[in-house]
């Protein structure tokens, strides 16, 4: 089993609970680890039998555009689209982080996690 780590994704993107979040839009960062099973790929050297880390980043753009109110429920929306997508993936934990939320003082970011 090996753990596959896309760290520091940054998106501009149009999410939040206030309208005005979802018109001007804000910063987000994303990091995913993946858990699966690595020893074909290693043995291959090929990317068919590996997560193609490129399809992967795509997908995740993708959803990063459809608007949502909540950071669960984009988070959520992503995992449900690599599950559907990748069937190589064992365990998947996603962090998704709003830079300078609006929520009436000074905060570097707000996050949730989300593993299955």
């Amino acid at each position: 089993m090996g753990l596959i780590q896309l760290e520091g994704m940054e998106f501009y993107a149009y999410h939040g609970h206030y309208e005005e979040e979802r018109n001007i839009g804000s910063r987000f960062l994303l990091d995913l680890y993946i858990e699966t099973d690595t020893d074909v790929a290693a043995k291959s050297d090929s990317i068919d039998d590996a997560l193609d880390y490129h399809k992967i980043y795509k997908l995740i753009q993708k959803e990063m555009e459809e608007k949502s109110h909540l950071l669960e429920n984009i988070a959520n929306r992503i995992l449900d689209a690599l599950y559907n997508n990748f069937d190589k993936i064992e365990n998947a934990e996603l962090k998704v982080s709003k830079i300078h939320p609006p929520i009436g003082g000074q905060v570097d970011a707000v996050s949730v996690t989300i593993s299955r």
